[in-house]
């Protein structure tokens, strides 16, 4: 799909939420969109993991990691399984490493900064849970529309 966040904000801003977050765009594909899985993490990025490596089917992970950036919630790994898998890509309320790598994929991550470290320990973290982000609640099945504007987010997919 082509599609501009503006131009939906425009035809569709009664329905539509944008994301108040600045990201910042990672991977080949600037441009993706998708039904979102949800996932709620304090730092981990096991469950991300576990999402990435079943069938994608177009769909589009976000990820709350609660804005922090101590410890990256996905690297290159996750992003290459996603891939491999058919999501479509990955929006991170947080932040995400090896991103080097990344940007040479033909996938499309948004994140809110990189850091080198990842989590050493579990904590855990719940799938398919509504999230409370960047100004939005956004839950499960929503439709995620991601370009280098922003991060838009609809009930139902847009035509």
């Amino acid at each position: 799909m082509d599609f501009s966040t503006a131009d939906l904000w425009d035809a569709h801003h009664a329905m539509i939420g944008v994301c108040d977050a600045q990201f910042r765009s990672f991977g080949l594909r600037r441009r993706f969109s998708g039904a979102c899985v949800t996932v709620k993490t304090p730092g981990d990025h096991r469950q991300v993991r576990a999402l990435a490596v079943t069938p994608g089917a177009g769909r589009v992970i976000v990820v709350d990691g609660g804005s922090a950036m101590q410890v990256a919630l996905l690297g290159d790994r996750i992003a290459t399984a996603a891939m491999a898998n058919g999501w479509a890509g990955i929006v991170a309320f947080g932040a995400i490493r090896d991103t080097a790598t990344i940007d040479a994929m033909n996938f499309g991550v948004k994140a809110l900064g990189t850091i080198a470290r990842r989590a050493e320990s579990e904590v855990g973290g719940e799938t398919g849970v509504a999230l409370a982000v960047a100004g939005l609640t956004i839950r499960p099945g929503d439709w995620i529309y991601a370009d280098a504007d922003s991060v838009v987010v609809s009930p139902k997919r847009l035509a």
